[in-house]
């Protein structure tokens, strides 16, 4: 019998597989990792925030891009964490859409904030003349605001389509919430959210992927006819990074939502890859950015000696 989100108690989330042997390390191990993700995040955030010399728009984006990798790891791990101490698998009807709602904020807002950042490459190196005069702090401010409210708007009427039906199953196909595995306990006509979800596919993975693909051919074939060896050498490693993060989470974020279309797809695959689009960029970002930034990594290395050395009077 269909139930209204408000009368709807508890949902079952997809078992972990957990032995109780594996109970302990599977706690810590999550633990340790969501740890180290919001302090790695954290030390980036404050020292951009704290640092003139990086109040720049490449760095100012890339606030933005580690502010989203905590609202995805902080929308995961916790309830993940509690989940293994208690060996249950319940969440509630309004705490699964909020989990929802954060994993999709996250999600969108990474792939947008890529783009931006691919975008601001490919002014600094294609245009190094013009890059002051176009990557304006007004210009930068359009951008990032431009692409926190296309995220909301997109994000917030994804879920209200979806709270507005009423659900009469209560197994949840996936490890979290999402709008796919929520939409599956609905019994009644959900064309409206299909064709709103293939449109937003269509907009969120097809758009920053042509604006990843047009400015990186720009950018290889700046580097290619740049006479400079260190300079291009440095231009093709700062933005083949930035295109192995983007890689990574465009192609499991593409395969999971498919997934979840193709009766035949494999469960495990749709799960693991899931799993990997809400760990794997938060955890890998700051060691990326932190490392291979060489302005950065030395402006952490001063703010954590900054720090320590204020700690200690």
């Amino acid at each position: 019998m269909s139930t209204n989100a408000s009368s709807v108690v508890l949902l079952t989330l997809e078992t972990l597989g957990l032995s109780d042997l594996s109970v302990y390390p599977a706690f810590l191990l999550g633990t340790l990792t969501y740890l180290f993700i919001m302090f790695c995040n954290l030390l980036i955030l404050m020292t951009i925030a704290w640092t003139k010399s990086l109040q720049k728009p490449m760095f100012i984006l890339l606030l933005n891009l580690v502010t989203s990798d905590m609202v995805g790891a902080t929308s995961l791990f916790p309830q993940l964490i509690v989940s293994i101490v208690t060996k249950s698998r319940l969440i509630s009807y309004p705490a699964c859409v909020i989990q929802a709602l954060l994993i999709h904020i996250y999600g969108t807002g990474n792939l947008l904030i890529l783009s931006a950042m691919a975008y601001d490459r490919y002014i600094a190196i294609c245009c190094p003349l013009r890059y002051n005069a176009i990557m304006s702090s007004n210009t930068l401010v359009k951008i990032i605001i431009s692409a926190w409210f296309i995220n909301f708007s997109l994000i917030f009427t994804l879920i209200f389509l979806l709270v507005r039906l009423k659900i009469c199953r209560t197994h949840i196909v996936d490890l979290y919430c999402n709008n796919p595995s929520l939409l599956k306990l609905v019994c009644e006509d959900t064309r409206v959210n299909n064709y709103y979800g293939l449109a937003g596919i269509a907009f969120l993975q097809g758009g920053p992927l042509l604006i990843i693909l047009y400015t990186y051919a720009q950018i290889l074939r700046t580097c290619v006819m740049n006479s400079q060896p260190d300079a291009r050498r440095k231009a093709i490693q700062t933005c083949g990074t930035h295109l192995v993060v983007f890689m990574i989470l465009e192609f499991n974020t593409f395969i999971t939502l498919l997934a979840h279309r193709i009766e035949s797809a494999s469960p495990f695959m749709r799960r693991a890859l899931g799993v990997s689009v809400v760990i794997f960029p938060p955890f890998l970002d700051p060691i990326i950015y932190g490392l291979k930034t060489a302005e950065l990594k030395q402006s952490i290395k001063m703010f954590l000696r900054r720090s320590v050395g204020s700690s200690k009077l």
